[in-house]
């Protein structure tokens, strides 16, 4: 089963790749974008079969691994 893992920052946390991303689209002629935040995507392949235990387990590896819970958000889906 996949699972995929979207990592955010939290909100009010600096995000200084999401900054440099907005001003080069703003140099590249793109107008009108605001704010910018940038994160990660994890995508998993679990042997699990179950749906609620899949998107438990990733669950735990976001809080255990993927995610710094002191700065991040973390959302698991599963695809």
């Amino acid at each position: 089963m996949k699972v995929r893992v979207d990592v955010m920052l939290k909100e009010g946390v600096l995000d200084p790749q999401g900054k440099a991303i907005g001003h080069a689209l703003d140099t590249l002629g793109f107008k009108g974008v605001g704010e910018v935040r940038a994160g990660k995507v994890i995508e998993l392949e679990l042997q699990e079969t179950n749906p609620e235990k899949a998107k438990e387990a990733a669950k735990t590896m976001a809080e255990k691994l993927l995610a710094n819970q002191v700065i991040e958000d973390y959302r698991v889906n599963i695809l």
